[in-house]
């Protein structure tokens, strides 16, 4: 059975994006058949666009992607898809289009990254991509008939610096009160000089938690190669 990997983070900007790709990069790496998908991406228009993050993924790792929405100012998607005036789909129809991306087996792990954090609304009712991750797993459980197991890993990307011990347990928090449990934690860039606070928060945000820190990924390690970025993100997990 596929796989499914949430990729979800404390904040934007947290470095899920390179995270993501590192999590493709291992998989790949490990002989898997890899999809990376995005529900929605925002900032694509104007006179200075952002790079779509399906695109950074794949430029990084050469993973089959896929982008379902695409909106023209980088504000949350609601916001976004309100002020350019188009409908977006909902959370429910998110679930359904990844469900059927499962049903022939053609990869083995199918990694969804969000927009931003947690709780930043994908549409207009008000769904988040905790919604997504909790309908998923509930979706898969009926699927499988398995009740007990998880079908889906939520990884949750923080940053090192200070402020992330209350944003990454404000995030666990949020995901286990709807019976989601987090499969790990990323430190989404670690600085080449780690401060007081980093040291401390790499060694306290298992402890406040009870996650594991997964994944380390270092600074600038989204401008490395492709060569370099496959050879080297396998090292930066646990």
């Amino acid at each position: 059975m596929t796989r499914v990997v949430v990729v979800t983070g404390t904040d934007t900007g947290v470095g899920k994006t390179i995270a993501t790709a590192a999590l493709a990069a291992r998989e790949a790496a490990a002989g898997h058949r890899v999809l990376v998908v995005k529900p929605v991406q925002t900032g694509v228009g104007g006179a200075d666009p952002d790079v779509p993050d399906v695109d950074t993924v794949r430029l990084l790792t050469g993973v089959d992607t896929v982008q379902f929405v695409a909106l023209d100012e980088p504000l949350a998607p609601d916001t976004a898809a309100r002020r350019q005036g188009v409908a977006i789909p909902t959370v429910r129809e998110h679930v359904s289009r990844i469900r059927g991306l499962l049903t022939d087996d053609a990869y083995d792990v199918v990694l969804v990254e969000g927009a931003g954090g947690l709780l930043v609304r994908l549409d207009a009712e008000g769904g988040t991509l905790l919604d997504l991750a909790r309908d998923l797993t509930f979706a898969l459980r009926r699927r499988t008939g398995d009740m007990v197991s998880s079908p889906v890993d939520v990884v949750v990307v923080t940053r090192a610096g200070l402020g992330t011990l209350n944003h990454t347990e404000l995030t666990v928090t949020a995901l286990r009160a709807v019976q989601v449990e987090p499969a790990g934690l990323v430190i989404g860039s670690w600085p080449d000089s780690p401060g007081l606070a980093e040291s401390c928060n790499r060694d306290d945000l298992p402890r406040i938690t009870g996650v594991p820190v997964v994944a380390v990924i270092p600074e600038g390690a989204g401008s490395l190669s492709r060569s370099h970025f496959l050879e080297d993100a396998p090292a930066w997990f646990a």
